[in-house]
């Protein structure tokens, strides 16, 4: 079998209603599972005697009571909270893989690490590493050394969370992979998005996993539902970066940040991508793109708004956004995205 392909769905069952490990003790239950982690993530006392910890995990499907005795671990509860997920042999070859590259390019991998605890046991420790290792450079501020990061960490976090939470685990062979480069940082899930990628920011996020998503989201790791890929927009924008890709090559999800680039150096794409991006950031926060909003967001003065014109002309003529008012006066003019147009024409 192809190790990237989906596997044919013949039942129902859930991934996160599979069992990972069954008929176990109590004892060997709670030394599989980093059960600690999970009350430190909910904010709750650890709960008095073995008993009263496993049913408490029961409660949220972590573990369920084996009929012939003792318990199962869930897939869920495996993949969120193992010690070690070469325990489940199901399970081990959907660890998280941090690559990082020399240059822009694959062919010089300086460093590579593979998680190896479950998903939230283990998820601070690996955002941590990541932001260890991203690329930065050094300002001066007041006579004072600053390190800035060449990616914004906060849409790093988010990113990897997204590509946990929303993978497909029937695809075998394949988990979520984080890539390093000195120009920017992908991160690929298997699995192609439920929603359209030009349409992320406005529509609820739907999962294959609803279970693992409500668990993370009262964990605290990602987002309240759909303004997690808005605040990475938002986030780049601030920063005057490229605008993020979303893409998706045969069976995967990838998001790619990339890192401080001059606007004269930034490709006829790349400009239309941060054009919608903008306009939709814009729609869903109640106003509209301007040519003086995407002059602020592109950090260009005011005396060079005529670029900024053809930028929303290449946009426009890419069919990414759409004038508000087509009879408005053009120092009035505002965008939206083009699906905001099609909306307002039914």
């Amino acid at each position: 079998m192809n190790p990237a392909t989906p596997l044919m769905r013949f039942d129902q069952t859930s991934f996160e209603d599979g069992i990972a490990a069954e008929q176990l003790s109590n004892e060997n239950v709670l030394l599989n599972l980093d059960y600690p982690a999970y009350f430190h993530l909910l904010g709750i006392p650890l709960p008095d005697g073995r008993a009263n910890i496993l049913e408490r995990l029961e409660q949220d499907q972590i573990v369920s009571r084996c009929k012939t005795g003792g318990f199962n671990i869930t897939n869920l509860g495996a993949i969120l909270f193992a010690r070690n997920l070469d325990d489940f042999p199901k399970l081990k070859r959907k660890a998280v893989r941090v690559i990082q590259y020399n240059g822009p390019g694959r062919t010089s991998p300086a460093k590579e690490k593979e998680g190896r605890k479950g998903y939230a046991a283990g998820f601070e420790g690996m955002i941590e590493y990541i932001n260890g290792i991203l690329p930065a450079h050094e300002v001066i501020e007041q006579a004072l050394r600053k390190e800035i990061k060449a990616f914004p960490e906060t849409a790093v976090r988010e990113l990897v969370a997204n590509a946990i939470i929303h993978q497909d685990f029937l695809i075998t062979g394949a988990g979520p992979m984080v890539e390093i480069f000195d120009d920017r940082i992908e991160i690929t899930n298997p699995g192609e998005p439920l929603v359209d990628v030009h349409r992320f920011l406005d529509s609820p996020p739907v999962s294959r996993n609803e279970r693992l998503a409500s668990l993370m989201r009262r964990f605290r790791i990602c987002e309240e539902r759909g303004s997690g890929i808005a605040k990475v927009v938002e986030q780049v924008e601030h920063l005057h970066l490229p605008a993020p890709l979303f893409e998706t090559p045969p069976n995967f999800t990838r998001s790619v940040l990339y890192s401080r680039k001059p606007l004269s150096e930034m490709r006829k794409a790349d400009r239309i991508r941060a054009c919608y991006l903008h306009a939709c950031l814009q729609h869903v926060t109640g106003s509209a793109l301007t040519n003086s909003s995407l002059r602020q967001r592109f950090g260009i003065e005011e005396k060079n708004k005529a670029s900024v014109s053809r930028y929303i002309r290449e946009s426009i003529e890419a069919n990414m956004i759409k004038p508000l008012d087509a009879e408005a006066a053009p120092k009035l003019m505002k965008y939206i995205p083009f699906w905001a147009h099609e909306r307002q024409s039914d």
